[in-house]
């Protein structure tokens, strides 16, 4: 496999961000983007209350303004699964969860298995999965290719998101390898980091594993999802990745069903700039929930 040119990835992916978005072109890329969220929470204080709160969120982000929203999906630990199930019942917001051992991975291949298949069991749409980053970079890429279609079996009619952790793998050419194994194992979506190590999902690695994405297209015809998730806060930076998207697969793949962004923050921000776009002033942080 051709080696990435490091170089040509983030002066491609710095041009593009100098794209400017004007007006109505900007607004309906904010409303673009808030369909595309995967409104996240992963802390160990997570709650049952909190989790519903999320999830009316999920479901109207501005409330009075039925045509913005809801989110794509709501991404919660497996524990949390059936309660978010509850709170979405009747709408097309989908439960996603995080499962194999997240965040390291690093639990027996029987016990991914089982926390995939409970998570299922309790109503998840989608399974987010860590794959084993000592295992890849030792070489042991059977090993990890097994694992993802050993789970994606196990994930029935969920989908299947790969995480390959990309603040961990060192090179735009390991993040290369791990997005195309992800995909020939059976990755429904490709997804950058757990949000817990950084760097994350830079626009060098967004821009990489689009390439991959985009690549394994033209070889197989099977279109692969991407996910950016970790450090993705701003209103710039979400638009940033539309962009990126667009020039990289074009508009196919500017949809919820192929693209998505995860965070925790992004939400509130994109919601700031939609009021401050149609009133001209910004509303203060205590107009929009927290969570």
């Amino acid at each position: 496999m051709p080696r990435v040119d490091a170089v040509g990835v983030e002066e491609r992916a710095a041009a593009l961000a100098r794209r400017s978005i004007k007006k109505e072109a900007k607004r309906a890329g904010i409303r673009l983007a808030i369909s595309m969220i995967d409104l996240t929470t992963l802390e160990g204080k997570d709650s049952e209350g909190k989790v519903e709160q999320m999830c009316g969120k999920a479901l109207h982000p501005l409330p009075g303004h039925p045509e913005v929203g809801p989110v794509a999906a709501v991404c919660v630990y497996p524990n949390l699964v059936a309660v978010a199930k509850r709170a979405l019942a009747g709408s097309k917001v989908k439960v996603a969860s995080v499962a194999t051992g997240f965040p390291s991975g690093l639990v027996p291949l029987e016990l991914k298995l089982e926390e995939a298949l409970r998570a299922v069991e309790a109503g998840a749409d989608e399974i987010d999965m860590v794959i084993d980053r000592g295992a890849f970079l030792a070489g042991e890429t059977a090993r990890v290719a097994d694992e993802i279609a050993r789970v994606k079996q196990a994930c029935g009619r969920a989908h299947l998101k790969v995480i390959l952790e990309t603040g961990e793998l060192g090179t735009y050419d390991h993040v290369r390898r791990a997005a195309q194994l992800a995909m020939a194992s059976g990755a429904d979506f490709i997804k950058t980091s757990t949000g817990k190590i950084q760097p994350a999902a830079t626009p060098g690695v967004v821009l990489v594993m689009l390439e991959a994405i985009r690549d394994h297209f033209l070889a197989s015809g099977r279109k692969v999802g991407m996910k950016p998730a970790g450090g993705i806060r701003t209103t710039k930076q979400a638009l940033h990745l539309l962009v990126l998207v667009k020039e990289t697969l074009g508009d196919a793949w500017l949809t919820p069903d192929l693209f998505r962004i995860g965070a925790s923050t992004l939400a509130n921000d994109l919601l700031m700039q939609l009021v401050k776009e149609a009133t001209g002033s910004y509303q203060s942080e205590d107009y929009f929930s927290k969570d």
